[in-house]
């Protein structure tokens, strides 16, 4: 289609409009965020309310509003069984980790650490009487892990707790309602825009639906596999069961922010292999053990199911994910990196629905 004045003029408003509507989100984004964390919960939850409402006893059908409330009971149960199982492991881990001695810790595995110590002099030409490589990261890590700066993480943890009462309270009213009223979700994005968009909406949201269940789904099952595969991998050196199961959450959980969480779940699990060296092994061979280890499995991760997951399930190009993760990781940071993939394939839905005779628009949306 020809590009004229009027489709120009078109293009300019529609733009204005999501301009105008990413501020808006941008400036309630609490709220948004406790809308949109709802409807996933009730995506997730969806079947098991229609199931229950399936039930008939003595005559009866089990009422909707019931079968949404024990979905919701069902969720939170399940949410705060996980939270039982892991939170005290990472908290204990965090107490050990501070009250560790990084000089003797980095001193097991000096021959390394003095080679590269040799190298960065060779190599800046730096005087071997003022530069030690131990003791400049037995003082960062003592930066970065000591008691004064947990007694700061955890008074901010019970800050955010206390402030997060309001949200889970929020958040399962928003998805008891979106249970209970189903397509409640649908009815009020849909209630912003004129009658006349209702059909595109529709069916913005039903692909939208579609790709983000494919999409998160597929990263919780990685993130799960990864998990296990880890915790088993870190099993069979002779790893603790504690050790192995804490170095496998925190590769788990840091998957789901790409590229960069598992550069940051490495880093945990090399500094834990650190403080607490396998049985039988000396700490440098445990740190070799444990990076080798971590490679191999992220290396098939990445090659093998990565492209499928962040590709063939968002639909778009590899290198076209890639670009797009980095440029929010620029503009947001870590936080840009988690929500990079979900956000733009809410604008490629829409923008196809919308502005699908702009050639770049096409092009960008052709698989969808």
């Amino acid at each position: 289609m020809q590009t004229t004045p009027q489709t120009f003029l078109k293009f300019i408003a529609g733009a204005a409009a999501v301009a105008a509507v990413l501020f808006l989100v941008w400036y309630f984004s609490s709220i948004v965020v406790y809308v949109l964390v709802s409807a996933v919960l009730a995506v997730v939850g969806n079947p098991l309310v229609k199931r229950l409402a399936a039930l008939h006893i003595r005559g009866r059908n089990f009422p909707r509003w019931a079968a949404a409330l024990v979905t919701l009971a069902v969720i939170w149960a399940v949410l705060a069984t996980l939270c039982s199982l892991f939170v005290p492991l990472v908290f204990h881990k965090i107490y050990q980790l501070a009250d560790v001695d990084f000089v003797a810790a980095l001193d097991r595995i000096g021959e390394p650490i003095l080679g590269m110590q040799h190298h960065l002099q060779e190599l800046f030409a730096l005087p071997a009487s003022t530069f030690s490589l131990s003791e400049e990261l037995a003082s960062s890590l003592r930066q970065l892990i000591d008691v004064d700066s947990l007694n700061t993480v955890f008074s901010s943890v019970l800050n955010t707790v206390l402030s997060s009462v309001i949200a889970i309270f929020s958040i399962s009213f928003i998805t008891f309602f979106f249970l209970k009223d189903e397509g409640l979700f649908y009815a009020m994005i849909t209630a912003m825009f004129p009658d006349r968009y209702r059909d595109n909406i529709t069916r913005a949201l039903d692909s939208v639906t579609i790709l983000l269940s494919r999409y998160f789904t597929g990263i919780l099952a990685e993130s799960l596999g990864l998990t296990i595969a880890v915790t088993l991998a870190m099993t069979a050196l002779g790893m603790r069961a504690a050790d192995a199961s804490f170095i496998g959450l925190a590769m788990g959980v840091m998957n789901v922010v790409p590229y960069a969480g598992p550069l940051i779940g490495g880093t945990v699990s090399v500094l834990v292999g650190i403080v607490t060296p396998i049985e039988g092994m000396t700490t440098g061979h445990t740190v070799c053990a444990i990076a080798v280890t971590l490679l191999i499995i992220k290396g098939i991760d990445d090659f093998v199911l990565q492209p499928a997951l962040y590709s063939e399930r968002v639909k778009a190009h590899p290198l076209e994910v890639f670009l797009v993760i980095l440029i929010a990781g620029s503009l947001a940071g870590i936080l840009g990196m988690l929500l990079a993939i979900p956000s733009y394939t809410v604008l490629r839905v829409f923008a196809k629905e919308f502005f699908s005779q702009f050639r770049l628009v096409r092009k960008l949306t052709e698989k969808i």
